[in-house]
C-alpha cells in the first residue's frame, strides 16, 4: 500500500513540474508578443494565433488554461498593455498597482 502512495505522490509531484513548464512556455510566448508589439505593433494578434492555434491550444491545457476565447482575449489584453511578465509578476508591481487604485477611488 506504501508503493502505492509513493507512486501517486510522485506522478503528482511530475504532473506539477510539467505544468510548471508549461506555464513557463506561456510567460515565454507573451514576452514574444510583448517584444513583437514594441517592434512592429502587432502583439495582440500574434499571441492570438498562437493561442487559437493547435500547438497553443495544447500547451496551454498542459499548462492547466482552459484554452477558451475568453483565456484568448485575456492574454491580448495583457499583451496590449505591454508590461512584461517579470515584472508584472513581481512584488513591487503588485504593489504599484494596488497603489494606483487604492488612489484612483480615494480620488473618485
Amino acid at each position: 500500500m506504501t508503493d502505492f502512495v509513493d507512486g501517486t505522490a510522485f506522478s503528482n509531484e511530475q504532473g506539477n513540474r510539467a505544468r510548471k513548464l508549461f506555464a513557463a512556455v506561456v510567460l515565454a510566448a507573451l514576452d514574444d508578443a510583448i517584444s513583437d508589439d514594441r517592434k512592429y505593433g502587432n502583439g495582440p494578434d500574434q499571441i492570438a494565433r498562437w493561442a487559437r492555434s493547435r500547438d497553443g491550444r495544447e500547451v496551454l491545457s498542459c499548462a492547466g488554461i482552459d484554452p477558451n476565447e475568453r483565456v484568448v482575449e485575456g492574454l491580448m489584453e495583457f499583451v496590449a498593455k505591454g508590461v512584461r511578465t517579470s515584472v508584472a509578476l513581481s512584488r513591487e508591481e503588485s504593489e504599484r498597482r494596488n497603489a494606483a487604485q487604492a488612489a484612483q477611488a480615494e480620488a473618485a
